[in-house]
Formats: C-alpha cells, structure tokens, sequence
C-alpha cells in the first residue's frame, strides 16, 4: 500500500501509487486523485490512463497534472480546485506537498503553518518561506 500522508483535512500526498492500492484508496474515503507524474518517468510505473481506468471503476474523478521541478500553475489550481478528500502523487509525494504549499499560500494560509504541517508528515519545506510569504501578501 502506498506511504499516505496527510497534510490538512481534506488533502493527502503519496510516492507512486499502484493499481492494486486504488480501491483501499477509496475505501479511506479519498474521492479524487491528481497525478503529478510524467507517464513513462520511470520503468514499469503505471500510466496515467492505467490509474485513471481504476479511479473511475471505484468511483473516483483523476486529474493528470504532471511536472517536474517548480509547480507550475495549472498543478496548483487543480490543488485549489480538488473539493473533495483528494490524494495527490508523483514519485516521492514531494512535488505534490509543493503544489499543496503553494496553493494554501495562495489562500492565505500561514507560511509556518504550511511547513510545520509539511514536517510534521516528512517534507522539508523551509526553503520555501519566502515564496510562500509573497504568495500570501498577494
């Protein structure tokens, strides 16, 4: 099963997740899924077509978001836009808690509050309390 880790309450972050973890996804009660990932960023992962398939057969919507390094925009927005329990995955769950932070700055939500709620589940992201800073005095 996946390494789930929940950064606020209604928004969770994951490394790879497989096809077999889908449906105990949805039974935790996770409604949406955002796929962060290239398709073919790494041997044998499975496809975004693949995860959506087994998204949509246990009732889940799926978004594929994919980038590598800095979100950029639409990846924050589909963040902002995710209304329900949303489970969002890339390699190693970092560049979706980024997309995340970025998306809560965006809200107004505390800096401190981000990275501390980040720590907290095992991402570092002090080397954004700038960014995350502007991004509120927005």
């Amino acid at each position: 099963m996946a390494d789930i880790r929940q950064v606020s309450h209604r928004f969770a972050v994951a490394p790879q997740i497989a096809l077999g973890d889908i449906p105990a996804i949805s039974i935790m009660g996770y409604r949406h899924i955002i796929n962060n990932r290239p398709d073919g960023e790494e041997p044998n992962q499975p496809t975004s077509q693949e995860i959506e398939a087994a998204a949509r057969k246990e009732g889940m919507t799926y978004a594929h978001v994919p980038f590598v390094g800095q979100p950029p925009a639409d990846a924050v927005k589909a963040v902002m836009a995710a209304s329900a329990k949303t489970l969002a995955y890339c390699r190693s769950g970092t560049r979706s808690v980024t997309a995340w932070a970025l998306a809560e700055a965006s809200e107004g939500v505390d800096p401190q509050d981000i990275i501390d709620r980040a720590q907290e589940v095992g991402y570092n992201l002090g080397a954004m309390r700038g960014q995350l800073r502007r991004l509120g005095e927005r």
